[in-house]
């Protein structure tokens, strides 16, 4: 049904409605600078990471630990003994070695490893020794840490 009377192209000297677009480009063009103009944009060049340091008092010693230090060259000693290391797999067959002395003790629970790591240690150096207790078959793993200083 067309109610419109006259013709279909509307009614004589009445133009149809038609949308401007232009007030509506400028208005988007003032929003784009505004948030062009407030944003800030952050550059991190680097991650500044302060580790924590632990505040606990002093644990005595535990016959059934396994100490496994790591320092900034890379060396690894085993309860104090320096260890030659050429992969992953040396060196968990050291700890297998010091693990058969504690099985072999009275107390045959599985033994505590600690991991004392330099600061400046590579994390691909903790990552071997953590690496070595898995083909090792240990599950206790904890890390030492230094006392806050006051």
């Amino acid at each position: 049904m067309n109610f419109r009377k006259g013709n279909s192209k509307g009614i004589a000297g009445r133009a149809e409605p038609e949308i401007n677009l232009i007030p509506f480009i400028d208005v988007l063009l003032v929003i784009l600078i505004f948030l062009m103009v407030t944003t800030t944009y952050s550059r991190f060049t680097e991650l500044q990471i302060n580790l924590p340091k632990a505040e606990a008092a002093t644990v005595q010693q535990h016959p059934n630990e396994i100490q496994i230090g790591v320092d900034v060259h890379g060396n690894y000693k085993i309860n104090e003994y320096p260890v030659a290391r050429v992969n992953t797999a040396d060196l968990a067959e050291n700890i297998k070695k010091v693990v058969a002395e504690f099985l072999g003790s009275a107390d045959s629970s599985e033994p505590v490893v600690i991991i004392n790591a330099d600061g400046a240690a590579s994390h691909q150096s903790v990552i071997d020794i953590l690496e070595a207790a898995r083909l090792a078959g240990l599950s206790k793993i904890t890390f030492a840490a230094q006392n806050h200083a006051r």
